[in-house]
């Protein structure tokens, strides 16, 4: 298993989320959107230029800007 940003992963990867860094107001935002430390993250599709990046977690899909999927530590999961 290996550590990497999620701004990182390529299509059709999952990994489970290790930390958030980041500071307040974008920190909250990711954490009031269910990203948390243990959640599950697919990421589903990526933008051609790799911004937005659309995602499926805890059941939902999500779509965050690659600034906020920067501040996201994965697990990869192969």
């Amino acid at each position: 298993m290996t550590n990497k940003l999620l701004s990182e992963f390529s299509v059709g990867e999952r990994g489970s989320v290790k930390a958030v860094s980041g500071e307040g107001k974008m920190r909250r935002r990711l954490f009031d959107m269910g990203v948390t430390p243990g959640a599950e993250i697919f990421l589903r599709k990526k933008a051609p230029l790799g911004d937005p990046l659309e995602v499926t977690i805890r059941g939902y899909e999500l779509t965050l800007r690659k600034t906020e999927a920067a501040c996201v530590v994965m697990e990869a999961v192969k």
